[in-house]
């Protein structure tokens, strides 16, 4: 259970954008985008540090976050962390996939693949000339885009 903070501290809700570099974190309160966090620096370095500075300025209600496709490592670091902070706090943590925020564009996999989505179904083509590692924070949180299979999106190519 989280412990009693002052009233000053506002409800907020986050949405973590680990697939990638830069890692990027949204605080939303009331929905709204109020603080902003880019972090350069491996995830696994960078998102401890950005969580807990969220903690001390925020009472956190909701997590929410990209579980993928995207970097193997940053998504598994991802995942850990937030869930558990999740269960540590007793959070609700939600997810959904990394193309809600580049815009639907392909993602970059290994070498000169990456990941599309047809439909429902993520797969990986060879070959891309373009693809998109440019994932931006909405400015207003859409819960109904999220849900609460929040386990990360694996996709490995065969060996």
């Amino acid at each position: 259970m989280q412990e009693a903070l002052p009233k000053s501290i506002l409800d907020a809700e986050i949405l973590i954008i680990g697939v990638t570099s830069p890692l990027r974190v949204g605080v939303y309160v009331d929905k709204k985008l109020v603080d902003l966090y880019e972090k350069e620096e491996k995830t696994s370095r960078a998102l401890p540090a950005v969580l807990s500075d969220i903690r001390q300025r925020y009472h956190l209600k909701a997590l929410y976050y990209a579980k993928g496709p995207g970097s193997f490592m940053a998504i598994k670091v991802t995942y850990v962390m937030a869930k558990t902070l999740s269960i540590a706090c007793d959070i609700p943590l939600y997810a959904t996939d990394a193309f809600a925020f580049n815009g639907h564009q392909p993602i970059k996999a290994v070498g000169k693949s990456c990941f599309v989505k047809r439909g429902e179904e993520i797969v990986i083509e060879q070959g891309c000339q373009a693809y998109s590692n440019n994932f931006v924070l909405p400015e207003k949180l859409d819960d109904t885009l999220f849900d609460e299979a929040s386990e990360p999106l694996y996709i490995l190519p065969a060996v």
